[in-house]
């Protein structure tokens, strides 16, 4: 028998309570939300649960949301999947804008590594206990996360490129 986003929902909810909540089914993957200082409990029951056995840590992403009240700006985003059953989910957690910390998973998945590592160099979200936290794509020396809203699209003080060439001027030729 196929594993059922209600057994899913049912199981977590009985388990965790309101510590994971908003379920809903998006494309057929069953989402929900829970709560940061959960999501080791959480994903460790996932994994290693004899009837829901999601083996797999698909992804790991982050998302910012200036717009949102401060303690939602930011969103760790993990994909899980149950090869037995063949079944996916997505897990969110929001984060505090102020303080965008969250514990590492990489002691249930070695796969998170790089994937929260990438997080970490975009976003600038913490996961703490992670074995090696720092920058994996960009200079150690940027002080800026690329991926947040308030990074400047471009550099005002290209001199290498001209605007005309893309479409956008100023005069009204």
């Amino acid at each position: 028998m196929a594993l059922e986003n209600s057994v899913i929902q049912n199981k977590l909810t009985h388990k965790f309570d309101t510590l994971v909540s908003e379920f809903v089914q998006l494309h057929d993957i069953l989402t929900f939300e829970v709560n940061a200082d959960s999501i080791l409990d959480v994903m460790k029951f996932l994994k290693e649960d004899s009837e829901l056995r999601f083996n797999f840590l698909t992804d790991v992403c982050g998302i910012h949301y200036p717009d949102n009240e401060a303690h939602r700006q930011f969103t760790v985003v993990y994909h899980m999947h149950n090869w037995y059953d063949n079944v996916r989910i997505r897990i969110k957690c929001f984060l505090s804008a102020d303080n965008p910390e969250i514990d590492t998973v990489t002691g249930l998945f070695l796969s998170a590594n790089w994937q929260e590592r990438e997080t970490y160099d975009f976003y600038g979200i913490i996961f703490k206990g992670h074995p090696q936290l720092k920058r994996i794509l960009n200079m150690d020396e940027m002080v800026s996360f690329p991926m947040r809203k308030e990074f400047p699209l471009e550099d005002g003080g290209r001199t290498d490129k001209d605007d005309r060439f893309f479409g956008r001027t100023t005069d009204n030729c």
